[in-house]
């Protein structure tokens, strides 16, 4: 089409507001129609740091036995700091950290004790951080020990070990043979590496254990590491042990003398085994 001379710039001007007004708005803006066969390109998705839970820092392992395993199915594990290992019987119980600062020595050897072959192994690696009270005072173990006493009740434990920690110059007044008359309790037997074993205070034994239970307590000598491994080494055969009388066999053989003097302090305390 032919435009006269004199209207060319108007209608140059006027066709150039058609085109762009009838031009789509995404070209409008520059920005070019996507094709829909095209593929977004992938979003990259933030990496999610997997938080370990609490067993996997200390090196438990999935394959392993854990303590939660079992824990969850009573009440008062959580409260007490419980931990079972195994199923059925016979029932262990190993406790820890009963008072005072003997923690240090102590609640790492339950810590890092293996689950048993057969049977419940419960332990409680520390029961309190608090003051110093005898466990030979009633007023123990229903104001500090509670967390034994639940266990205890619940569980019904075949085998009771306590440990405990001295210091070097308490040796005499724990092994010394005037004990019983200075105390009122039978003296320790002194075993290896400065280990001494003896029987648990005489309230909880009466008041919670049948007689035919084994119920023993364990001082390490505080700062000893060799005291802490031979009692260790002690949990590994008390953890696979079943009754009383099969202990007392295996003191005989490795420790006789000492087998001789628990027995008979035994009989003159509580009376026939």
């Amino acid at each position: 089409m032919l435009v006269p001379k004199n209207r060319r710039s108007t209608w140059l001007q006027e066709n150039r507001y058609l085109k762009k007004k009838n031009q789509p708005e995404k070209n409008r803006l520059g920005k070019k129609k996507r094709n829909p066969k095209t593929k977004l390109p992938e979003k990259k998705e933030k990496k999610e740091h997997k938080r370990m839970k609490f067993d996997e820092k200390t090196g438990s392992f999935p394959e392993e036995p854990d303590c939660t395993d079992m824990c969850n199915t009573h009440n008062y594990a959580n409260e007490t700091g419980l931990r079972i290992y195994g199923q059925g019987k016979p029932v262990r119980l190993f406790v820890a950290g009963l008072h005072g600062d003997e923690w240090k020595d102590t609640t790492e050897i339950l810590l890092k004790i293996k689950p048993p072959e057969n049977g419940i192994l419960a332990v409680i690696p520390l029961v309190s951080k608090g003051e110093y009270i005898s466990t030979l005072d009633p007023a123990y173990y229903p104001v500090m020990g509670t967390d034994i006493l639940k266990a205890v009740e619940a569980l019904n434990p075949e085998v009771y070990i306590e440990l405990h920690s001295y210091s070097g110059e308490n040796l005499e007044k724990l092994a010394g043979r005037d004990r019983l008359e200075r105390i009122g309790v039978p003296a320790y037997s002194v075993l290896k590496a400065g280990v001494l074993l003896g029987s648990v205070s005489p309230w909880i034994r009466r008041e919670y254990f049948p007689k035919e239970a084994l119920c023993l307590s364990f001082e390490i000598q505080k700062g000893n590491p060799l005291s802490r491994e031979f009692v260790a080494d002690m949990l590994e055969v008390l953890k696979e042990t079943g009754s009383r009388d099969e202990f007392i066999e295996y003191l005989r053989n490795k420790f006789p003398e000492q087998a001789k003097k628990a027995i008979e302090d035994y009989r003159r305390f509580y009376g026939e085994i």
